[in-house]
């Protein structure tokens, strides 16, 4: 699907083809490598991404932040897991 397809909670994100999840060692943190390009995450994007297998829903996802997360409200979890998928799949790095 394009990136500006509507996301909603029975998405299914996952990487683009081509595009991988990668603990880099010279960085000590993990990345998406894609051609030509390498996204450096942060702990909670690498939360959110490490999630996005095709399987879970945007809903399960958020479901599984929340338990990771309990101090953390739900609708800003879910607020921000749209938005990181909503960024990667403009980009070309996430599919829903």
């Amino acid at each position: 699907m394009s990136g500006r397809s509507e996301i909603g909670s029975a998405s299914k994100p996952r990487l683009a083809p081509h595009r991988r999840l990668h603990f880099d060692k010279a960085r000590a943190g993990w990345t998406i490598q894609a051609p030509e390009r390498v996204f450096l995450l942060d702990e909670p994007g690498h939360a959110i991404v490490s999630r996005c297998t095709g399987e879970n829903t945007l809903a399960d996802i958020v479901d599984q932040l929340c338990a990771a997360y309990p101090d953390a409200p739900r609708d800003a979890i879910f607020t921000d897991v749209a938005a990181l998928v909503r960024d990667f799949a403009q980009k070309g790095v996430m599919s829903l």
